[in-house]
């Protein structure tokens, strides 16, 4: 009788596991506008994204890191740690400082069998794209000139490749805001054309996803790496005249950012009260795919934003 019982206990417990293990969905996509406040989609031509956060769970009030800066804010969002703990403290590709050397969402993805990708505008996201964690990683050409791939390359790829791979997590990067905000203004009228360029590739990415037949096992989230503010041209020691964007201050305008979730499981209309900073992306994503959060996460999944 004793082993019976015993027998019964172990199963019940690999049922709790199995349970526990079990993803909420089946794909996550994690879509990530550079240098997109709150205040800039309020004031752009992004119908789809506004719709988006309409219909599923939505903040204005995330929060980045300080120094509010791509590479770094973007290695909290995909590792889940903060600046002190992963280190990227750089803002370009610099092949000889190695990569992260902290476990990526992606690497802890493929430890559970899951199916990884990476499409992104920057060269400097290599630097994330640890040795046997992503499937496929995409960086589209750039056109002559630039050191971005424009928005629509990035979208274009991700839309002829997402259905053979079906990955189960993937992260997309538009690029076009930060280079419109630097050059002309973080509320410039080409600032605000690129925001509206990113809401016409939101849509093929929305395309892709249905017709490779995955919108009902996915969940989409939206959200940036940091804000930015304005500041005096300056040339040879003089001002322009000009204003130009930048960020990496612990102002309000560039550590704002959105914070969006729609899709499977999702509370419709649901205002997000928690607090959600940039590192939570990570733990989130994890949890959809039934992965427990690492003990050494900063992170913690944003799990108001969903029905239990």
């Amino acid at each position: 009788m004793k082993q019976i019982i015993l027998l019964f206990q172990a199963l019940a417990c690999l049922a709790l596991t199995a349970f526990a293990a079990s993803p909420r969905a089946e794909h996550v996509f994690i879509i990530s506008f550079d240098q997109t406040s709150p205040a800039n989609i309020q004031k752009s031509e992004m119908p789809l994204f506004k719709t988006m956060a309409a219909e599923g769970a939505y903040t204005w009030e995330a929060y980045t890191i300080v120094p509010s800066i791509t590479l770094p804010a973007h290695t909290s969002m995909l590792t889940g740690v903060g600046i002190q703990k992963h280190q990227i403290l750089w803002n370009t590709y610099l092949p000889e400082k190695g990569m992260v050397k902290v476990p990526t969402i992606f690497s802890l993805a493929k430890e559970h069998g899951f199916k990884t990708a990476m499409f992104v505008s920057k060269e400097k996201f290599k630097t994330l794209e640890l040795p046997g964690s992503v499937d496929l990683f995409v960086y589209p050409a750039c056109p002559i000139g630039k050191e971005v791939s424009d928005t629509k390359d990035v979208a274009a790829a991700f839309a002829a490749q997402v259905g053979a791979l079906k990955p189960n997590l993937c992260f997309i990067h538009f690029g076009d805001p930060d280079v419109a905000g630097h050059k002309f203004g973080v509320n410039s009228p080409e600032k605000m054309q690129a925001l509206a360029d990113c809401d016409a590739a939101l849509k093929v990415i929305r395309s892709a996803i249905d017709a490779a037949g995955l919108a009902a096992s996915s969940v989409i989230i939206l959200t940036a790496d940091h804000g930015g503010h304005d500041v005096p041209e300056m040339k040879d020691g003089k001002a322009t005249g000009r204003m130009v964007g930048t960020h990496g201050a612990p102002d309000t305008s560039d550590v704002v950012i959105p914070w969006v979730a729609w899709g499977k499981g999702v509370k419709k209309g649901y205002p997000i009260t928690a607090p959600v900073v940039i590192y939570d992306t990570a733990a989130t994503a994890l949890w959809l795919l039934g992965i427990d959060t690492p003990e050494n996460f900063w992170g913690r999944p944003v799990t108001t934003a969903f029905e239990k």
